[in-house]
């Protein structure tokens, strides 16, 4: 039974269409810019936690493809007619490309926490593992009720497959805390752990914006319904993969730092964090050749 409609279904009004351009431009903008600053910035932490950076890469170059599908969808799925803009059968694309997205970015959020987390060995892949496969259940469970039975229209899956996505959204919440409460004990009254904490606080806090999204498309009717879904979407989009990121990314600066301090670790540049300096620059030592390049016992 049809009991609902689809946000991609909705006409718009032009304030609402333009609201939806502006949002879904700045936030790919805004991914772009951290893609970028993630590649000219991923020798600043050890190759020990290098995964993170290129994780965080992954995000954002992917979320900035699909939201270059979702502007150019956005701009193609719908005519203006009069006051309004009405969508046609190109809509659903400014709203379906999101969950390839998520597919995809989600478990790579995952990796990019376990990348900098205090596990290791067998249980760090063990949890990649379970966190990996959670997320694109969750996802992919989500889109079958929001988007594949009846195009999002069927109330009733919408709500079974929504409760089946938010099962392995649980597995997440469980495997996020985790890790923030093994950092606590691993890494006490570091700037490390506070950041890892803060980073998963922030990033459990940010996901309670999807389902919330994907329950108003239960009972949201109407142009202004589907312009808050999109704008809420994309500013979570954002905080959770710009703002995570750049939390990640200093986790790993951190760390980096507190290793080479320590001395099981190098790096050639010294590390900085708002111009405090946390270690300075290393070169990896190769037995019978002096720092210069000569081999030792030369003059």
């Amino acid at each position: 039974m049809i009991d609902t409609i689809s946000p991609w279904k909705a006409s718009l009004t032009l304030a609402e269409h333009s609201i939806i351009a502006y949002v879904l431009s700045i936030a790919g903008l805004a991914l772009f810019a951290f893609f970028v600053k993630s590649w000219v910035s991923r020798n600043e932490v050890t190759s020990r936690y290098r995964d993170g950076v290129y994780a965080a890469m992954g995000v954002t170059g992917i979320a900035f493809l699909s939201y270059l599908l979702l502007v150019v969808e956005f701009a193609i799925g719908y005519v203006q007619k009069g006051q309004l803009w009405v969508p046609n059968s190109n809509a659903i694309l400014s709203w379906a490309a999101r969950y390839f997205d998520w597919t995809v970015t989600v478990p790579l959020l995952v990796i990019e926490l376990l990348a900098v987390a205090t596990l290791a060995g067998a249980e760090v892949t063990r949890l990649r593992f379970v966190g990996v496969g959670a997320a694109i259940l969750m996802i992919s469970t989500g889109y079958i009720g929001g988007v594949v039975i009846d195009e999002g229209q069927n109330i009733g899956a919408l709500w079974i497959w929504g409760i089946i996505s938010g099962v392995f959204m649980l597995i997440l919440y469980f495997l996020v805390i985790y890790v923030i409460v093994r950092g606590n004990r691993d890494l006490p009254g570091t700037a490390a752990a506070v950041t890892l904490r803060n980073a998963g606080i922030l990033l459990l806090i940010t996901w309670m914006a999807y389902p919330v999204v994907f329950g108003l498309q239960g009972w949201g009717h109407g142009g202004a319904v589907t312009t808050w879904m999109q704008v809420v979407l994309s500013v979570a989009d954002i905080i959770a993969k710009v703002g995570f990121g750049a939390m990640i990314h200093k986790v790993a600066k951190i760390r980096s730092a507190m290793d080479i301090v320590e001395g099981i670790d190098t790096l050639p540049e010294a590390v900085w964090i708002s111009s405090e300096k946390l270690s300075d620059s290393t070169a990896l030592t190769v037995p019978g050749v002096t720092p210069a390049g000569g081999h030792a016992g030369q003059r």
